[in-house]
Formats: structure tokens, sequence, C-alpha cells
């Protein structure tokens, strides 16, 4: 690198460089004697104005600008699994080993390990066509995961072997016509621009999420997006990890973005240990961390988001469903704030820049399931979830309230069930999604067809609960007539049978979509035979005492496997009232 500038101005984060010529937007630059990461963001004539990814203090007029000429980037390879990163992809392992536990201003770390080598497994040959996005081979990166080494370049290949690489071996030759490409086990990609795929293909496959209140109620498209909105305590963190836990995507992103530094460190060292309940590995194995707490440079937090996303995608053109957790984008828009003062930049609604709707609209904009490039036909995903901290709770604040215009899924923290240890904590009145439509033809062929209006009975239940429970307060649920007092019954099974589960329970921390519509439809069947019953003059203290609703009450902890205990309780719901009947 040669010296292109000098310092000219420092104001916090934000530096303005003089006499940095050639210096294009976005590029990355080093700033002063210590060598800081930035990254140019606006060229006023002679002057670049750098957002400078590590604290400036110290910092002088005068000292140096150094310019690599490339926006900022992320390395792809083997090796990004089990990572623990910063905002801009320092390894968070690697600078502990090279300078301790605090990370030293201007270190330089690469993100992968160089001098690793890898067992690479051809699989394709000499002589044969490429185009940009065929799979060239295979890296068994974990004992979980196989990561495909993909073209980056169309044309022929000239040489191509199987063996044991480092990243910066040649593992084979492409000639494009214009000229021959070396290939390597790793690319760069600028995380600013999205990765290219063929087609985007419409939400009509739901993310599993093993949460019986999600997917019954605000289901999750595969290549969607969903906001967890909710003030301090009110479990975002808690649902985003059951999320990275349970649902059925084979890769997990996880971004701590401003989180406070006791809650990163919480999750750092809670997640290698916690086991993967598909492969009893550490769900490691398939996971990468990006962590920048809210004491780390606030400029760093920003290039956090798409350093994520820019790695999911990567998976995704592997042929991976992933799924991005961000926890939270309001630490992010509180940094395009901070950033947007400096830059004296005309504010928007409570000091947020203007073009914070768009920021956000790009990033949700990211997630989708594809058809990649390449040869053979894959279908990757990524899923986007993303996590608000509205200062208290108020979702009428800017953030929550763009997030919501862009994303599809609203699942609504309710504090008040935190605070009852009801998990997950989400307010089944309030969350929606919008995807329900588009997904009720899977569920109706792959699950049951009768499944949507199993779910709206049950939320037509739920919503009458809510407006008894008026009327309780003032009069008491004695002096409401036996039907309205059946309502109270059934939706009490509802909420603590069914849509509360324990997220350390071997058994019910996860429910098949198959257990899922088994539980609702003994549910829904007592409800119709109760309503029957009091029809017939049978009261309703005598089914409220009935057997069969402590079977009701312990179907969630019946394991996958014994479906048919689950079943049974369908036939002893109508044999119970049946014998009522004859009495």
């Amino acid at each position: 690198m040669a010296v292109k500038g000098k310092l000219a101005r420092i104001t916090g984060p934000v530096v303005v460089a003089k006499d940095l010529h050639g210096a294009k937007l976005y590029d990355v630059v080093r700033v002063g004697e210590e060598k800081l990461v930035g990254e140019i963001i606006k060229i006023v004539g002679n002057e670049c104005v750098v957002q400078v990814y590590e604290d400036t203090a110290g910092l002088k007029p005068g000292e140096p600008v150094f310019s690599t000429g490339e926006p900022l980037s992320v390395e792809l390879g083997p090796g990004i699994l089990r990572s623990f990163y910063d905002g801009i992809q320092r390894p968070l392992q690697g600078i502990e080993e090279a300078a301790g536990a605090f990370i030293t201003r201007g270190i330089d770390v690469p993100p992968l390990d160089h001098k690793k080598k890898w067992d690479f497994k051809a699989t394709r040959k000499k002589g044969e066509k490429v185009e940009a996005g065929d799979i060239l081979g295979e890296v068994k990166e974990t004992d979980v995961i196989t990561h495909k080494i993909l073209a980056t370049d169309s044309g022929t290949l000239t040489d191509i072997s199987s063996g044991k690489y480092t990243l910066e071996d040649t593992i084979g030759t492409i000639d494009t016509r214009k000229k021959k490409v070396p290939l390597h086990l790793y690319h760069r990609w600028v995380v600013r621009k999205p990765r290219p795929y063929r087609e985007k293909f419409p939400p009509i496959v739901p993310l599993s999420t093993g949460m019986r209140l999600v997917d019954t109620f605000a289901p999750i498209a595969k290549g969607g997006t969903a906001a967890i909105p909710g003030p301090f305590g009110s479990g975002k963190t808690v649902t985003q990890q059951s999320l990275a836990k349970w649902s059925d995507a084979e890769i997990v992103v996880y971004i701590g973005c401003g989180e406070r530094g006791n809650e990163m460190t919480e999750v750092l060292n809670e997640f290698p240990k916690i086991l993967d309940p598909k492969t009893g590995k550490p769900l490691m194995e398939r996971t990468v961390l990006i962590a920048n707490t809210s004491n780390m440079p606030v400029a760093a937090r920003e290039a956090s988001i798409y350093t994520g996303i820019t790695l999911a995608e990567y998976y995704r053109d592997m042929g991976y469903g992933v799924s991005l957790m961000a926890d939270s984008t309001s630490r992010w828009a509180e940094a395009l704030r901070e950033i947007s003062g400096r830059l004296e930049e005309m504010p928007g609604e409570e000091g947020y820049p203007a073009y914070l709707a768009r920021k956000l609209a790009e990033f949700y904009e990211r997630a989708g399931r594809v058809k990649t490039l390449g040869s053979p036909d894959r279908e990757g995903s990524v899923t986007v979830i993303g996590a608000v901290s509205p200062p208290g709770g108020d979702i009428s604040e800017p953030v929550s309230q763009n997030t919501l215009r862009v994303t599809k899924v609203f699942l609504a923290l309710d504090a008040s069930l935190a605070h009852r240890r009801h998990f997950p904590a989400l307010n089944w009145l309030n969350s929606y999604s919008l995807y329900t439509e588009t997904l009720d033809p899977w569920y109706e062929e792959n699950v049951g067809a009768d499944w949507p209006k199993l779910r709206n009975s049950a939320m037509a239940l739920l919503q009458k609960e809510a407006e008894l429970q008026e009327i309780v307060q003032l009069v008491g649920p004695d002096a409401l007539p036996e039907k309205e007092q059946a309502i109270l019954l059934i939706t009490k099974m509802i909420r603590e049978d069914y849509l509360q589960q324990s997220a350390f329970h071997e058994v019910d921390a996860f429910a098949t979509m198959t257990k899922q519509h088994r539980m609702l439809k003994n549910i829904m069947r007592f409800y119709e035979r109760a309503m029957g019953a009091i029809d017939l003059g049978i009261q309703l203290k005598t089914i409220s005492s009935m057997k069969v609703l402590e079977k009701i009450g312990r179907m969630k902890e019946i394991p996958e496997d014994k479906m048919k205990d689950i079943e049974a309780i369908y036939k002893s719901i109508d044999s119970e009232f049946d014998s009522l009947k004859r009495e």
C-alpha cells in the first residue's frame, strides 16, 4: 500500500482525508500511523469522508491515510463455520491468540486460516466447461457440513486435481478465453453487493421452527423475513436462539449487533455447548457468530449486518437453507443515526437518517429462496429474522415501523408473558404472518387438509376469549353462560397445553408439524363435543372433570415416535363424551 493522502479533520469515528487521489466511494482505507481500518462513505472535491471501524482516540491531523483500492469485502471459503467474527470479519479467536483478550487497534488478522490444509475432492474434470456458480469440488468443513467450492468464472477447466491444499494453493485453472484464472479454495466478495442467483421462488414452503405458536399462527416461509420487536427482558434473544437451534435450516448465522457485552459473552459461551438435536454434535458445527457489542466502535456495527448476510448468501449458493438472526437491528439503526449526524446530514424522524427505510429494505430484500447459479440445479434459501429493540417497547418508533413495512411476519413479544415464564413469550393475538395464505396449499398437502380450518377456529376462540376476559374482570366467570365458560376452558387448553412450550424439555422444546396437527385436532374435537354436550343439558362442571383432559394436558410430553398415543386421545374424547350422553 502506498500513502495516498493525509488526515485533515477528525470527528469521532468520522474523519476527513485530503489528497486521496483516485479513491472511490466505499473503498477501504488504512488510517493513521496505526493503520486503523476505515471505509470511504462520501467524496467532496478533494476530500474523502471516512468512517473508521476502530477507536479513533489519539489520531491527529497530518497523519497518513493508506488506500487499498477495493471495497469492504469478506473471505469466503472453508473455515467460516465454528468461527467468531467481529463486524468486519476479523476472527476473535485469532485476535486473542495474537494480541490477548482485548482487540488491539489496527490489528490485521486474516478471517480464515491460510496455513491449514484442507482435503479437497474434485467433482469436475480437466477439459470440462464450467459456468460461474458450478460446484468444482468438496471439502469436509465440519463433521456435519460439506463445503462446496464454487467456480467464480465461466470457461474451460485446463487443470484441476484432488488433494490437500491451503487456501492460497492453486487447485486448478479456468481458461476464460481472455485469460487463465487460477482457482483457490476461497475467494473474496464485496459485502454491500448481493450475490447473484438465477431465479427467486415465491414463499410457498414453510420454515419449520418447532414452536407451535409460530408454526400455527405466524408461520415463516423459507427465504422469508420476520421481525421480533420487544422491550428489554421480553425474550428476543431466547426466542432467536431457540429458532437457531430448532428451525429446519442447515446453516445458522447469528449477528450480535450492538448487544450488551455480557449478553454477547453469554451467547459466545453457550452456543458451543448447545448440542444440535438433529446431529447430536455441537450446534457450532453449522453456525457462525458475528459479535459487535455496544462498546465496540459504532461504525463496525453498521458493517456487521452486511458481513453476516454475505456469509449467509455464500452458503445459500451451495444449496443450503440458511437462517440469519440479527439481534438487534435497532442498534444498527442507531449506528446509522450517529454516523449520519457526524456527516451533518439532514435528520429524519427522531434523528434517524432519511434513508433509514431504504437501508432496512435493502437488507431484508437479500433474503429469499432461490435457484442458484451453476449446475446441477440447486435450491438455497436465506431466511432473515431480525430482532428490534424499541425504546420502552414502543413499536410506533421509526425502526420498528419501517421494519414492519418490509417484513412479512411480526412476532409480538409480550413482557407480561415473559414474566409469567410463558415460552415462547409471543402474543398470539398481536402476532401475524402475511405468508399464511401462500403456505396453506403446502400445509393441506403435507400436514392435513383440515389444517387451515383448525388454525382459524382456534384463533377465533382466542379472540373470543379476549372479549370475554373484559366481562370476567367486571362480573367474574360464573356470571357467564355455560357455553362461554366452556370457551374459557378450551382457550386455557390452547394456551397452556398447546401454545406454551418448555425451551429446555427434551420432548416439548420441538414439535413437528404432524404432531402439532394431531394436538390441535384433539383440542378442537374436545371443543366440538363439549358444545354438543352442553346443548344436551350436560353441565360444564361434569365436562371439566373428565379424565381425558389430563391426557390432553400431557400430549406435549409424548415423543414423536409415539404418535399413535396422541391419535388415540381423539378416540378417548369421543368415547368419554358418548358415555356422558348415555348417562
